[in-house]
């Protein structure tokens, strides 16, 4: 049963030391994440699975202690996926459970084991929404973290170029989120997402599958494009 989830955006950006001297500008973003950590402890789930987009290489289940880094942008900066274990696994986090993991050592969680998800953004949205209802298969009182940003394609800076379509995609996710509205989730067209270098659009529709029989209500915490990329920061409950 899934009893709450937090939403936050998965940029490495989200990380003080590597966002250098722009780091200020993420200040209300990193606030919005810890009140959405907060909430899920408040919780007290059995369990919280961390959910964000990876690439093929790095898809699939990551256990408790697996390790990540930010090396790869310029930061010596180490972190491990809950408790260290002794048994980081064969793998390095993604970036995106990277920040995660970061997230949670910052808020000081300590209380239900954790294990990393990763996704594929590609993944159909029905193959989402079925690894959605897996999570919530055993019964046990789930939390779910799930990283991922909306489009880049806000502004001619953008990672991806200005795209008139950006913003009404990232409008409509933030609503259904912000809303718990599983159904509106499930439905953000998962090749438009693609094509506006939407990571987030796969692991808000895993959320979607667990949250079917949850009756969780949503609060919209953040919503912004800093980057010209679309973060937003929810809750539901």
């Amino acid at each position: 049963m899934l009893v709450a989830a937090a939403v936050c955006p998965a940029p490495p950006l989200l990380v003080p030391e590597v966002a250098a001297g722009a780091a200020s500008e993420l200040d209300a973003a990193r606030a919005a994440c810890v009140q959405a950590l907060g909430l899920l402890a408040a919780a007290r789930p059995d369990r919280l699975v961390v959910v964000g987009p990876a690439d093929q290489g790095a898809r699939g289940p990551y256990p408790e202690g697996a390790r990540g880094s930010f090396r790869g942008f310029g930061v010596d900066l180490g972190v491990t996926l809950g408790r260290d274990r002794g048994t980081p696994g064969e793998r390095p986090l993604p970036p995106s459970l990277a920040v995660a993991a970061w997230l949670l050592e910052r808020t000081g969680w300590s209380d239900a084991p954790i294990e990393g998800l990763g996704v594929g953004e590609p993944l159909a949205a029905e193959r989402c929404v079925e690894a959605g209802r897996d999570l919530v298969a055993d019964g046990e009182r789930l939390a779910l973290l799930v990283m991922g940003d909306g489009s880049a394609c806000r502004t001619v800076k953008a990672p991806g170029y200005l795209d008139a379509r950006a913003e009404p995609f990232d409008a409509a996710a933030a609503r259904a989120l912000g809303a718990a509205d599983v159904a509106a989730v499930k439905a953000l067209d998962a090749e438009l997402a693609y094509e506006l270098k939407a990571s987030g659009r796969a692991p808000w529709q895993v959320l979607a599958g667990a949250a079917e029989d949850a009756g969780l209500a949503g609060t919209l915490l953040y919503e912004d494009a800093p980057y010209g990329v679309g973060y937003l920061v929810a809750t539901w409950s």
